[in-house]
């Protein structure tokens, strides 16, 4: 997450926003070297997405894609600016084509993970359940094969757990300390690969290495002002990502999508209804009852305007849930049995989506249980 105004950090820490500073991110960028052909590389953590332009310039941007991810509103419209695409929102919500990616430049948020009101904390490992290692299971798919990683986080979250993985996934794996040490940060570089043995020595040099620097036994070399070895070449993307998009919308976004349609579709009826089919009028006129059946049950569905000129995009469903009794019996030796009954109860919902022009509830979703 690099900032372009790095006297700024201070107060972008309070809200889990550690950027990278700016002596760190141009000497890390001595490390890369551009390919021959045309590039795509990532920041899913872009912040104001000062970092992945930066490293478009470095590579050639006539030659680079650059693509950002960021949650924040804010700094996401000023990413906009910079990058070919960003993406304005979570991701852990976006849908986003694996291995489409030559770089993956991954500062992610800092913290430990709390669970939600479901009980699910969303990490899938054995370790500690930190944030930077949850991006980096969501971001390692989304690297090509011999992609270049620059993974920037505290060093003390380089656990057993984070090691391996990391010496798995990578090899020509070197790690250095970032130039400003307010937030206590390591640069880590390397060249994804498909799984490597661990008895390997190199394996096993990195792995001892990550370690001592994570146990705090060891102090990593500060990043050197100019690259020392051969360059990380990122390598060339056949084509952009096939899909780069946000699964949800928040509502602000939804309401501005709606105005800028006028209506969500232009025959709104083809995606919220099923297919036309030539229907059989009913023996009678239906009831209320009859109607309400049919709503709930999803047999009318589409748009519908009243004799009031109201239009509605109208669904119903029902689903299915479970009400819990309890039953207290005596036995013979005079304990209390407790029975506990689960008994299905279905609910028929039916919302409609108010579309008619000029109409104070317009956009606004009216559910009836």
């Amino acid at each position: 997450m690099a900032l372009m105004f790095p006297r700024l950090a201070r107060n972008f820490i309070k809200n889990g926003y550690f950027p990278t500073d700016e002596p760190t991110l141009e000497r890390a960028l001595t490390a890369l070297a551009p390919c021959s052909g045309s590039m795509c590389i990532l920041d899913p953590c872009a912040g104001e997405g000062v970092a992945i332009a930066e490293a478009a310039h470095a590579l050639g941007r006539e030659q680079v894609k650059a693509f950002a991810v960021e949650y924040d509103a804010e700094r996401a419209a000023h990413a906009r600016r910079l990058v070919d695409r960003c993406l304005y929102g979570d991701l852990m919500d976006a849908l986003i084509s694996r291995q489409s990616f030559g770089l993956l430049f991954l500062n992610p948020p800092y913290g430990d993970l709390t669970r939600g009101v479901d009980g699910n904390i969303g990490y899938q490992g054995q370790g500690r359940p930190r944030l930077e290692k949850l991006f980096y299971q969501r971001s390692l798919p989304l690297l090509q094969y011999d992609g270049v990683l620059i993974l920037i986080i505290p060093f003390y979250v380089l656990d057993a757990e984070f090691v391996g993985w990391l010496t798995r996934h990578f090899a020509d794996l070197r790690i250095y300390r970032a130039v400003d040490t307010q937030f206590k940060q390591v640069v880590i570089f390397g060249r994804r690969t498909r799984q490597r043995e661990q008895a390997s020595d190199d394996a096993k040099t990195a792995r001892g290495l990550l370690l001592k620097i994570g146990q705090g036994d060891t102090e990593a070399e500060e990043l050197p002002c100019e690259w020392p070895f051969l360059p990380y070449t990122v390598p060339a993307s056949s084509t952009e990502p096939e899909h780069f998009y946000r699964v949800t919308l928040e509502p602000e976004q939804f309401a501005d999508e709606v105005q800028r349609l006028q209506g969500l579709w232009p025959a709104i009826d083809t995606h919220l209804g099923a297919a036309q089919q030539s229907l059989r009028p009913p023996a009678r006129a239906l009831s209320h009852w009859h109607l309400a059946l049919a709503l709930a049950a999803g047999a009318i569905s589409g748009v519908v305007t009243s004799k009031t000129g109201k239009v509605l995009a109208v669904r119903g469903d029902t689903h299915k849930e479970k009400s819990l009794t309890t039953e207290y019996a005596e036995r013979d030796d005079g304990s209390v049995a407790e029975t506990r009954i689960l008994t299905d109860r279905f609910v028929p919902v039916v919302r409609a989506w108010d579309m008619t022009p000029g109409s104070p509830t317009r956009g606004q979703v009216l559910t009836i249980r």
